[in-house]
């Protein structure tokens, strides 16, 4: 009966996370950063499939493009809504401002990977380097967005003539200039709104990857992780900062080029 009892308890433990195996070999901090990226993934991918759904309830614009006008019964054209370049007025050219800001935030996904690979060296210098980069990468990308968005909101020199209700209810016809919550020159009020909501969303997420990634930066630079031994943390915050950089992605698809 004993014999059965210990087998039986030696068995039952085995099978028990007890706090220190680590699980598909994460540690308890990367599997809960896990969980976290998990459900942030519920989050935008619920946001951009109401895009999606709104998307589809406008017809598309069917004129030529270099004529585009933007009106409240059918979706802007992407590229001619997001066409300009900072310190280049008057120049258009579609979403090349956007595709750089695509290409700075992967890059530094991948000065992220080498920042990561580099504590897993235990190197310091590297390490230090590469997170710096990182963190620029990030800030620059913010800085464009913060842009875009003054951009968007200020609107073109001609504007769109549009038919909306007011605040009192009132049908009004006016040219509008930009963009805000209720009303745009660029097309039906749901396609600022949701550009606001989504990208702004995913700022929010970039400027506490930011914020993350300056204090990796700063712990390693003074030698905290090399008195702790390892560098997790830096993965850690890397997962987060590849997550960011995945989410774009498909903003990026939804939003510029669909």
């Amino acid at each position: 009966m004993s014999t059965t009892a210990t087998a039986v308890g030696v068995s039952s433990k085995r099978g028990i996370w007890g706090g220190g195996n680590e699980p598909l070999k994460a540690s308890y901090g990367k599997l809960m950063m896990w969980f976290f990226l998990l459900s942030d993934i519920f989050t935008f991918a619920a946001f951009l499939t109401a895009y999606a759904a709104i998307r589809v309830s406008y017809p598309g614009y069917a004129g030529p493009e270099d004529v585009f006008v933007g009106s409240n019964e059918y979706w802007p054209v992407p590229e001619m809504v997001f066409d300009a370049i900072p310190f280049f007025h008057g120049v258009h050219i579609p979403l090349a401002f956007v595709g750089l800001m695509t290409f700075i935030l992967i890059m530094s996904s991948v000065t992220m990977v080498l920042a990561v690979e580099a504590g897993h060296r235990n190197d310091r210098p590297d390490v230090v380097k590469w997170l710096l980069w990182t963190l620029l990468g990030g800030i620059t990308f913010l800085s464009c967005q913060a842009w875009e968005w003054s951009h968007f909101i200020h609107g073109t020199d001609g504007g769109s003539l549009m038919t909306y209700v007011n605040n009192l209810g009132q049908i009004v016809s006016e040219t509008v200039y930009g963009a805000n919550l209720a009303v745009n020159e660029y097309g039906p009020a749901a396609f600022a709104q949701l550009f606001f909501f989504i990208t702004g969303f995913h700022g929010f997420h970039v400027t506490i990857g930011v914020f993350l990634l300056f204090l990796a930066f700063y712990q390693a630079a003074v030698g905290v992780y090399e008195r702790r031994g390892h560098y997790e943390m830096v993965e850690k915050i890397g997962l987060y900062w590849h997550f960011v950089d995945l989410v774009w992605v498909f903003v990026f698809t939804f939003f510029y080029l669909i």
